[in-house]
């Protein structure tokens, strides 16, 4: 029993933690739990990977281990967090620390069931290394991916892919090392321990600045812009003379939905913010079906718009990408459901773990052994 909570118990304490300092609560339960579950896949897809490269490479477990592993794990969980930075999921640091960590914690918790199974060693020293440095390692490397990733897409937010790229080598460089037992795995997995509490109060703190900033300032700016789109002097302004340039390239109708669609924004910027600063004070916001009929006129409008016309209102574009994140957010804000899907979703994950050992795939016994040698991951 020790050992078992040895194994699981320190990253998802530690993910509850991350969930418990996030004071504007950013990541919705149902994007916690698909980062969860994202991570977890990746665990399971890896040991075929895995055995594919042995069949057509012809290479040793422990080559598998050294230099295989890392890359392809890595891969495999950012894959979710690169579909979520696409999608706009994610909109400040806090958010991607904690959806990445979810991915590693997800991958770990499942790799750890396997190794359980497999691993004839119940020595405790090996499952404090599998617990505290590896499971650690598979959560850290993957929010690293994600607070490079989320921090240079907000320095260069046209080249989405490409910046996932420095976080990606830096968590395969790091898996590596690790993995090559550069350091004693108890060494190791102890410096772990030290230094992610450095990396995410840094992570945290700086967030929490930014995040503060963008609510207070462009709450303010939202204000004062509604109040101009709706006075009778915005004509007379360099949006509405815009606007009115565009009745000769448009029809009257869509040039309309194209003035509605700006004040839509600003609204709902102002509906995001607030929710936020409700969240920050602690008070609970209940769910708002109204939130998602506006949404949807939201997208009515984009249609009826088409892709010409919102690339013509893109010299009136006064949001960013960050402002784009809110509509996900007020979306997950409008479903009252959301914590009754996280509490079934956990009651299934402890009726999955406790399945018997036939209905889950285990690692090959030859992984098991190298593995059990030092306690690096495979």
């Amino acid at each position: 029993m020790v050992v078992v909570a040895v194994a699981f118990l320190p990253v998802i304490a530690f993910l509850g933690l991350l969930i418990v300092f996030d004071s504007f609560k950013l990541v919705p339960a149902t994007t916690l739990v698909r980062a969860l579950a994202a991570g977890a896949a990746a665990a399971l897809v890896s040991t075929p990977v895995h055995a594919l490269f042995v069949r057509v490479f012809h290479l040793s477990d422990s080559s598998i281990i050294l230099n295989i592993a890392p890359a392809t794990e890595e891969l495999l969980k950012a894959a979710f967090f690169v579909y979520a930075l696409r999608r706009r999921y994610i909109g400040f640091l806090v958010d991607a620390a904690i959806i990445g960590f979810a991915i590693g914690a997800g991958f770990a918790v499942v790799e750890n069931i396997q190794y359980l199974e497999t691993l004839p060693d119940r020595r405790l020293w090996l499952w404090v290394v599998r617990g505290f440095g590896t499971a650690i390692l598979h959560a850290l490397t993957t929010a690293i991916v994600a607070i490079s990733a989320k921090s240079l897409t907000d320095r260069f937010p046209d080249r989405r892919m490409i910046v996932v790229l420095p976080g990606v080598l830096a968590a395969i460089a790091l898996h590596s090392a690790f993995n090559h037992a550069l350091l004693s795995p108890v060494l190791a997995a102890a410096m772990l321990i030290l230094v992610l509490p450095l990396v995410v109060l840094l992570v945290f703190s700086r967030s929490e600045r930014t995040t503060r900033e963008w609510v207070g300032d462009g709450l303010d700016l939202d204000f004062e812009l509604l109040a101009l789109v709706r006075s009778p002097e915005f004509a007379s302004t360099r949006f509405g003379r815009y606007l009115g340039e565009l009745r000769f390239r448009f029809p009257g109708p869509v040039v309309g939905d194209m003035f509605c669609l700006l004040q839509l924004d600003l609204e709902l910027g102002i509906r995001a913010k607030g929710l936020l600063l409700a969240r920050e004070a602690g008070l609970e916001v209940p769910p708002d079906a109204a939130l998602l009929d506006r949404l949807a006129e939201r997208e009515y409008l984009e249609q009826a718009i088409g892709q010409t016309g919102l690339m013509a209102l893109r010299p009136l574009q006064i949001t960013s990408d960050r402002d784009r994140w809110h509509q996900y957010l007020l979306e997950h804000a409008g479903r009252p459901k959301a914590r009754h899907r996280l509490l079934n979703a956990a009651a299934f994950l402890a009726r999955w773990t406790g399945v018997s050992k036939s209905d889950r795939s285990t690692s090959s016994n030859s992984e098991a052994t190298v593995a059990s040698g030092d306690g690096r991951d495979d």
